[in-house]
């Protein structure tokens, strides 16, 4: 079971992640809608719309089990995808957004949990990060040939990268439907109430678990928001078709870091690669921005391989903290408030470039950052040693 379910996990991977639009999306948003606040708020509003569904699915993944709800997060993936293609109206380019949210929330806890079962099952938890690491490279590795192709074809026809990209969800449904269900780890009582507040408990008393999940919820919105409206300000600085090119050497800079990220970690330790990570990333984004130039996309393409690493170095820490009995749903918790917090600063983004200029707005967003690299510190500092 568990080859057939690590294998099929590399290749779901790859074709969920199979989205040429997603370079490209704010563009497409702000094109269609006519601004940049409306455009980002297709972003927020599938954030909002995944942190309202994260809890409950979590919770559904720890009752009835890691396949049945990749599988629905696989169909409404086909789903939301198609609403994008169909675009040139705004309020069908959110309904695409609130289905994306759900199909986020279903795979956001769930699927990270259906590979820690699985290993738990054959005995070789251990290894996670190992598997993890290698199981995520394959998403990098799509996004990256994805991006290129994107370019592409959207200087021909802009909806057909969302077409491409709903075919390949197709893919990846059929993908999950071969799974198989790793040894049940979840609540046997049945009582939901308590189950979500065992959860939250657990958050609460663990002082490790909690740095790791604020410095996890600050890094995705700030860092989410700047990689997907990065592109309005590649668009400023180098050819449209450059962007693929840029978003390409990002995700294959990432698939390198996902890929060797067990025998990193090994060497160098969690807490350390996260610290000084975490500092590089901070020096290319403010010098890009700051010195703007057609060489700047290009730096801020460099950072890609620690986020490989340390996206690896996080989960598996989180992982080890998590209960057995409630690990999705403690996973969607931490992903609820991080999509929450996203779309807080999704609507923040778009409404500081139209009031200044893009390259202003990403400027702030590396500003807030800086809070980042004090938590990764006390994390250091504290734990480093256990």
């Amino acid at each position: 079971m568990k080859n057939k379910n690590i294998r099929l996990l590399a290749w779901f991977n790859f074709f969920s992640e199979f989205k040429p639009y997603a370079p490209l999306a704010i563009i497409y948003f702000s094109q269609v809608t006519g601004s940049y606040a409306l455009g980002t708020s297709i972003f927020s509003i599938s954030m909002i719309s995944s942190a309202l569904f994260e809890v409950p699915t979590g919770i559904l993944s720890d009752f009835i089990g890691r396949k049945k709800t990749l599988v629905l997060g696989a169909f409404c993936a086909i789903l939301y995808t198609s609403f994008y293609a169909l675009g040139f109206s705004y309020w069908i380019l959110v309904l695409g957004a609130i289905i994306e949210g759900v199909s986020r929330s279903f795979y956001s806890g769930n699927n990270d949990a259906l590979l820690y079962d699985t290993l738990v099952t054959s005995g070789d938890e251990k290894n996670y990060h190992h598997y993890l690491g290698k199981i995520s490279s394959t998403l990098q590795l799509s996004a990256g040939i994805s991006a290129l192709i994107g370019g592409i074809v959207a200087g021909m026809y802009f909806p057909g990268i969302f077409w491409l990209s709903a075919f390949s969800q197709i893919v990846g449904f059929t993908l999950s439907l071969k799974m198989t269900e790793p040894k049940f780890h979840g609540n046997e009582s049945g009582n939901v109430y308590n189950h979500l507040k065992e959860s939250i408990k657990c958050f609460i008393q663990n002082p490790k678990l909690r740095l790791l999940s604020i410095s996890t919820i600050f890094g995705y919105g700030f860092s989410e928001s700047a990689y997907q409206f990065r592109s309005t300000f590649f668009a400023m600085v180098i050819p449209f078709w450059l962007i693929g090119v840029v978003a390409m050497i990002t995700d294959f800079g990432a698939t390198l870091g996902f890929f060797i990220s067990g025998k990193v970690i090994d060497k160098f330790g969690s807490f350390k690669i996260m610290l000084f990570g975490s500092i590089y990333n901070r020096i290319i984004g403010f010098t890009s921005l700051i010195l703007a130039s057609p060489i700047s996309p290009f730096l801020m393409a460099t950072p890609a391989f620690h986020y490989g690493v340390s996206t690896v170095a996080k989960n598996t820490l989180m992982q080890k903290e998590f209960t057995d009995r409630q690990r999705a749903t403690m996973g969607s918790l931490n992903s609820f408030a991080g999509s929450l917090f996203l779309a807080v600063v999704f609507l923040g983004i778009g409404l500081v470039a139209d009031k200044l200029t893009p390259i202003k707005a990403l400027i702030i967003i590396e500003m807030f950052m800086m809070f980042n690299v004090f938590i990764y510190w006390r994390l250091f500092k504290n734990y480093q040693k256990k």
